[in-house]
């Protein structure tokens, strides 16, 4: 299997990017915007996130089976965290 060569121009700009997302999270949360503070908070680390996953994760330039693995991952993520609700708000 041939591993793709990505420049490091790619890695400077998600590191920039990574930075202003923190930065922009560190600004964000000195404002009150009420209930949307966890929403806004939790949108720019899923950004984040996402960004983490397709470039130091590699996921960009893999094939679909492991983006597969990679949204059942995220799904099942999603399961447990609906049940653990769930147990929570039944007590």
């Amino acid at each position: 299997m041939s591993q793709h060569v990505i420049p490091q121009k790619v890695y400077y700009l998600v590191f920039v990017t990574l930075i202003l997302l923190t930065l922009v999270t560190v600004d964000v949360a000195f404002y009150n915007f009420g209930f949307l503070n966890i929403y806004i908070a939790m949108g720019i680390a899923t950004v984040k996130a996402t960004i983490v996953a397709l470039y130091f994760m590699h996921l960009r330039y893999n094939p679909r089976l492991t983006w597969l693995f990679a949204g059942a991952g995220i799904l099942w993520l999603f399961i447990m965290f609906v049940l653990t609700i769930a147990d929570y708000i039944t007590r």
